[in-house]
């Protein structure tokens, strides 16, 4: 059978150039006689391949000496808890709630000091970003926290928040890597890797040193505080190494590509291709607001559930796959993530071109 076009949100498409390297190596990795998936984390070949890892990814993100970078499990959800198990000194934290696991990090953060909210875009299903240049930013709070791309409703920052001098911490799970960033505007960036980088189950941290400390909250587990891991470089306990290898090949991928520069540039061109469709579209529209749309994820609707339903499974039939929205919005997304090659999208507008003309 031959690949279809996965516009699945995560875990989501990687590049084909990884998958046929990471199959040649399967049984013997660097004639080391093995598989990465049955060797040691603490064997020699595993090192070089984590160091390796971390090293391409500082270049790709220019990442500053005074930043760690962490190799973690747990997912980026696990995150949504050890930030302020680890940040909050002051007990007080803020958040701007964008989206469904920007939620899910202000809910949970109310479980370990204060979290307040101080902006939202829930009024509107979360289909814009609200404006964040005067926050009422808490003299009190330790950061300020923010998903920097919604998965779910297609929203990206398009500016980083004023945060009044606070410590910025972002997710940008689904935004990784997919642009140029300037790491010392964060205190904290993380993300899963299974939207742009890798297969799930590692979270990268991106940690400014200084926020590192022993002087955590009370009762926070050995695992969860990012001293463990710093001291440790990502080896404290088995990491999920063949994870963090494929990530490995997907740095050196996004390099033989022209590095995050050209990669903003290609995003930019997919993502027009398909915007300018659903702007002109007499059936589908786009449900985000123009200033805040997301470059990664863009759903769409037709207006009409019965319709949707039958789009998503024509679509699937013609090999363009993973289509349907996330259950709590429903219509249609498509993710076109750095893997996605651009002939992915064309081949989907011609399809929903088709679908419109037979449907309306």
């Amino acid at each position: 059978m031959s690949r279809v076009y996965n516009f699945s949100a995560g875990p989501a498409v990687l590049p084909e150039e990884v998958l046929r390297e990471a199959a040649e190596e399967m049984l013997d990795y660097n004639g080391t006689g093995m598989s990465v998936m049955e060797m040691s984390h603490r064997s020699k070949a595993y090192k070089e391949i984590i160091e390796t890892a971390e090293a391409d990814l500082r270049e790709l993100l220019g990442i500053p000496d005074n930043y760690k970078v962490l190799f973690l499990q747990g997912g980026a959800s696990q995150q949504f808890a050890m930030i302020p198990m680890n940040l909050m000194k002051n007990g007080e934290a803020d958040y701007i709630v964008t989206g469904q696991w920007a939620k899910k990090a202000y809910q949970e953060a109310q479980k370990y000091g204060k979290a307040n909210k101080i902006a939202s875009s829930e009024d509107k299903t979360f289909s814009y970003i609200p404006d964040v240049s005067d926050l009422p930013v808490s003299e009190n709070a330790d950061y300020v926290y923010i998903c920097e791309n919604n998965t779910i409703y297609g929203t990206k920052y398009q500016e980083l928040p004023n945060t009044k001098g606070k410590i910025l911490v972002s997710d940008v799970s689904s935004c990784f890597l997919s642009e140029p960033v300037d790491v010392t505007k964060y205190g904290v960036i993380y993300g899963g890797v299974q939207k742009n980088i890798g297969p799930a189950g590692v979270v990268i941290v991106i940690i400014r040193e200084d926020l590192i400390m022993e002087d955590v909250l009370e009762g926070t587990p050995t695992m969860l505080k990012y001293k463990t891991h710093a001291d440790a470089e990502s080896l404290y306990n088995t990491p999920p190494a063949y994870g963090i290898y494929i990530c490995g090949k997907v740095f050196k991928w996004l390099k033989r590509q022209g590095g995050l520069e050209a990669m903003k540039k290609y995003n930019e061109r997919k993502a027009k291709i398909l915007y300018d469709f659903l702007d002109e579209s007499r059936l589908f529209k786009g449900t985000v607001e123009k200033k805040d749309r997301s470059l990664m994820n863009v759903p769409f609707i037709t207006g009409d559930e019965e319709l949707d339903a039958k789009f998503v499974k024509e679509s699937q039939a013609a090999g363009l796959v993973n289509l349907k929205g996330h259950r709590t919005v429903g219509g249609m997304r498509a993710s076109i993530y750095n893997a996605m090659p651009i002939e992915g999208v064309e081949a989907l507008v011609a399809f929903m071109r088709k679908f419109e003309e037979e449907n309306l």
